[in-house]
């Protein structure tokens, strides 16, 4: 397996999120940013099979606690199938006009020919600048940030590898920004949790922009093989057709380069 970050596809945030609660340590502060705290568009909603709150919460870019409170669903937020309810939808984490959602692999993409087409889609590098963070800094920028929130700091660190090689000047056809090439949109809906704006394009905010979804992804996912995928190919997309064919090599790259953080042998 080469160690040669894969080309990046553009991605869009999965709209089709389902299913299971969300475990992100404590309950996500409100970010104390006005862009990211007040306007709401409500959603109505009739609940599915399997549905919960937290998951249609995080499918609708919403507030578990909002959503359970504007509902009268109680303590436990149980929803029954059939059941009506209303979605208070953060409006600034939604992706801006033009912009796609942060991360899925659309299900064509599966066909022959599909890296070579890609070649010109993935993150390129963007005018040089001499305020750019070596390769060493973002390294341990992403690992601390990682550690700090309870993620696999190995784990983060060869996401952002194959996704930037460590690079915070690389930029995406898509919009993705930086070493851990996140999404403006991505960026806004973890500023919730963070409590705080956090602004892709300073490494700090854009490695915890990062991590975060990284743990967002983990707490939704059976495996770590799946979270992975997910930031890949998209958490809906992996949950209704499973990994498609790229999505396998990413995933398998991004684990062989972790194993080779962990055994101290050099990524290039």
């Amino acid at each position: 397996m080469t160690s040669t970050p894969l080309p990046t596809l553009p991605r869009r945030l999965a709209s089709g999120l389902v299913g299971a609660a969300l475990v992100l340590g404590a309950a996500p502060a409100v970010a104390a940013s006005g862009e990211a705290s007040s306007a709401r568009r409500i959603v109505d909603h009739r609940v599915r099979s399997g549905e919960t709150a937290t998951g249609l919460a995080v499918r609708f870019h919403a507030w578990t606690s909002e959503l359970i409170a504007r509902n009268d669903l109680g303590p436990d937020g149980r929803l029954r199938v059939g059941q009506h309810i209303e979605i208070p939808v953060v409006v600034a984490a939604l992706p801006r006009r033009g912009e796609r959602a942060h991360h899925v692999v659309r299900p064509e993409r599966r066909h022959a020919g599909t890296q070579h087409r890609s070649r010109t889609e993935h993150a390129t590098r963007a005018s040089s600048h001499a305020a750019d963070p070596s390769r060493a800094t973002v390294r341990r920028v992403v690992a601390a940030t990682a550690a700090r929130h309870g993620v696999d700091p190995q784990l983060a660190l060869a996401v952002s590898w194959q996704e930037s090689g460590w690079q915070m000047d690389r930029r995406s056809s898509a919009g993705a920004i930086g070493a851990m090439q996140v999404l403006p949109s991505t960026a806004a809906w973890m500023s919730m949790y963070a409590g705080h704006r956090l602004h892709p394009r300073r490494l700090a905010d854009n490695a915890q922009t990062g991590v975060r979804l990284l743990g967002v992804l983990r707490s939704e996912t059976t495996n770590r093989r799946r979270a992975v995928a997910a930031y890949y190919q998209g958490l809906g997309a992996v949950r209704s057709h499973g990994l498609y064919g790229e999505t396998h090599a990413y995933v398998a790259n991004v684990l062989a380069l972790k194993r080779r953080l962990e055994a101290g042998r050099p990524l290039s």
